[in-house]
């Protein structure tokens, strides 16, 4: 998956929390949220607060389907609440490769 596609995709999917993600598709998305964010941010810090809002929910609908890639409930998100530890714990997750058999095909 490009970077595009993988754009499109979170969009079309925006609060979709149903079904798997690719990691492609997840940093590709994770990807082009750091660069709006900064460019945006560059230009005024209010497009960039609107833009973080308004990407909100797709953000956290993606990772819920990456972590339902992984055989992981999206619920577990909630674990990067917890500073350092949890944001190390999340990343891990987020890095690793599908899981097979899973209990989130679609």
């Amino acid at each position: 998956m490009d970077f595009t596609t993988a754009v499109a995709t979170c969009f079309r999917k925006y609060a979709d929390f149903k079904g798997r993600a690719s990691q492609a598709e997840f940093w590709w998305w994770a990807l082009f949220n750091l660069i709006a964010s900064v460019c945006l941010g560059i230009i005024d810090g209010r497009l960039s607060l609107a833009f973080t809002v308004g990407t909100l929910l797709p953000c956290a609908a993606v990772a819920t389907r990456r972590l339902h890639d992984t055989n992981r409930g999206g619920w577990l998100q909630l674990v990067g609440l917890v500073p350092l530890i949890g944001w190390v714990l999340i990343i891990v997750w987020l890095t690793q490769a599908p899981r097979e058999p899973n209990r989130f095909n679609a």
